[in-house]
């Protein structure tokens, strides 16, 4: 347990009226001007890689300067260059399903969709399909879909999801794993020997599926890392078309939703095969992550760092949708970044600088699989053993004024004691993230699992469910609203109302936690049994 006490006395010793000072400097004004520029069409949806992206990297950078950031990026600039490919499949691409009854040519965006693009999806001649129930091998669950079928050199063919349970001991019972997840699944495949996937949805399951929505998603190029390792043939398909692909096989596409709803799944070889050859548009480019620090006044402490993160990228132009093509991403994640701008702004005004040395990091790519922060955890400006903890931004409050917060990925580490530090501080409670959401806001959703997975603890804090005006279920409402009408689509807009008091809030809440942990002589640590424990320790032992 965290030494609240020690922690409140370093706090009160190097502060003062400085800290109070500093909370009740946060100002409406200001971050609404951050605001209204990045989420402007000015941007064009600020894509990664593109004349918007990089125009808001400008400004970000110009920013960082006016606030007098140290600049610790390439060549002593704020700028972190990133190498990245981009690819994007055409409808000319051709993918056959072979049965006994003849060939079927599935068209793109109709019948199927592609995870990704470039030459590594080529199948030149047919291969066989085997069905593997969710995909998933989890030894801790003493589960296996593909103990009893040979995959090697095969597509594998599986539902979305995981086996249905209401025991936490089993696939955390309701809560979804990271088996769940479709990166998840095609790992396992590949490392079975697989030469690729097909994924089939679950609509019965996912009350918000649409095919058409899935398409939309799917709309914007695929990028990568340059240095990224090739990719192999992973495609959804529409579940309209799915049952094809069990014709003449020993059960049918109904058969294995009822085996889903059983708890009874079996995994089969299936009676068809497929031949893929795409089309693409390929192109090589450079984004980069915005970066600058403040340096601790501390002796000793002044060589460890905590990083303070958000993504500046959205999805840029995409389909049109009731006439407009631009997907601003107010909310996802302008409201981030204009929130990282405002409190690195207080904490360079601050008398008396924090004792640890604070790196603001503006991070691409993140809408295209955490880019810029795998980038960054692979290149770091500072030893990553160094680097105390990460605080990560990805939206702000802005419905109302709130009396919980939820700490995303808190419960790994001792952040959560800090946090709660923090929350007694405001009269808050840390609540657990509405079950609603674990889907959508997990702890792998956001740039924060990169660091995670490098071995830092990290966390993402959001507002809770409980509101100062609205009750529980209006506020969960307007949560949901935003994430089934608006998240991801060109209406996360300036249009959406804000409640500057509550982004005030949030604010004031996290320039709070990143002082106490900037200042405490006790640093985050990862609870034992945590999955990310055993890399921080080979980091510290590699000073790495």
């Amino acid at each position: 347990m965290l030494d609240l006490f020690l922690v409140y006395y370093v706090s009160a010793q190097s502060s003062g009226l400085d800290y109070n000072k500093a909370i009740d400097s946060f100002n409406k004004a200001e971050f609404a001007r951050h605001l209204n520029f990045l989420g402007s069409d000015l941007f064009e949806g600020r894509g990664t890689g593109t004349p918007g992206g990089n125009l808001a990297a400008k400004y970000l950078a110009l920013e960082f300067d006016k606030i007098e950031l140290k600049p610790i990026g390439s060549n002593n600039t704020y700028y972190q260059y990133i190498p990245m490919h981009g690819s994007k499949p055409l409808p000319s691409s051709r993918f056959v399903l072979f049965s006994n009854e003849g060939d079927t040519e599935l068209k793109l965006d109709n019948d199927y969709l592609l995870y990704q693009s470039g030459e590594q999806t080529l199948i030149p001649y047919p291969i066989q399909l085997v069905f593997v129930g969710y995909g998933i091998i989890a030894p801790e669950f003493d589960y296996n879909d593909y103990q009893s079928v040979d995959v090697e050199g095969k597509i594998v063919v599986f539902i979305d999801g995981e086996p249905n349970s209401k025991d936490k001991n089993f696939f955390d019972g309701e809560n979804p794993t990271v088996y769940s997840s479709p990166e998840a699944k095609q790992r396992i495949a590949i490392s079975r020997g697989a030469k690729g996937s097909i994924l089939i949805p679950n609509p019965v399951e996912n009350k918000y599926f649409s095919w058409d929505k899935t398409v939309k998603d799917f709309a914007f190029e695929n990028v990568t890392l340059a240095y990224s390792v090739s990719s192999n043939f992973n495609s959804v398909i529409n579940p309209q078309t799915a049952p094809k692909l069990f014709k003449d096989s020993q059960y049918s596409m109904h058969d294995i939703f009822e085996m889903h709803s059983a708890n009874n799944m079996k995994s089969f070889p299936l009676q068809t095969k497929i031949s893929f050859k795409g089309s693409f548009v390929d192109r090589d480019f450079i984004a980069p992550n915005i970066i600058g620090m403040i340096e601790g006044k501390d002796p000793e402490l002044k060589d460890t760092y905590l990083i303070v993160s958000a993504h500046y990228d959205h999805l840029g132009i995409g389909p049109a949708v009731k006439g407009d093509s631009i997907y601003n991403g107010v909310f996802d994640n302008a409201a981030g970044v204009s929130a990282v701008l405002e409190i690195a702004k207080t904490f360079s005004k601050l008398e008396n600088k924090p004792r640890r040395s604070i790196i603001f990091l503006l991070l691409t790519g993140e809408e295209k699989g955490l880019l810029g922060s795998k980038y960054y955890v692979d290149n770091p400006v500072v030893p990553l053993y160094k680097t105390v903890a990460d605080i990560n931004i990805d939206g702000v409050a802005s419905f109302d004024k709130f009396k919980s917060i939820v700490g995303i990925g808190s419960e790994y580490s001792t952040i959560h004691d800090f946090l709660e530090n923090t929350a007694k501080r405001f009269n808050l409670k840390v609540v657990p993230i509405p079950s609603h959401f674990i889907q959508v806001e997990s702890f792998s959703k956001s740039d924060q699992f990169s660091f995670a997975a490098a071995g830092i603890p990290s966390v993402l804090v959001a507002e809770g469910p409980d509101y100062v005006n609205l009750g529980k279920e209006e506020g969960l409402k307007k949560m949901i609203e935003y994430a089934t009408k608006y998240y991801h689509t060109p209406f996360d807009d300036l249009n959406l109302p804000i409640n500057y008091d509550a982004v005030i809030e949030h604010l004031q809440v996290l320039f709070s936690l990143i002082y106490d942990i900037s200042n405490s002589d006790v640093k985050p640590e990862w609870n034992k049994g945590t999955p990310y424990i055993n890399v921080r320790l080979r980091s510290i032992a590699e000073q790495k």
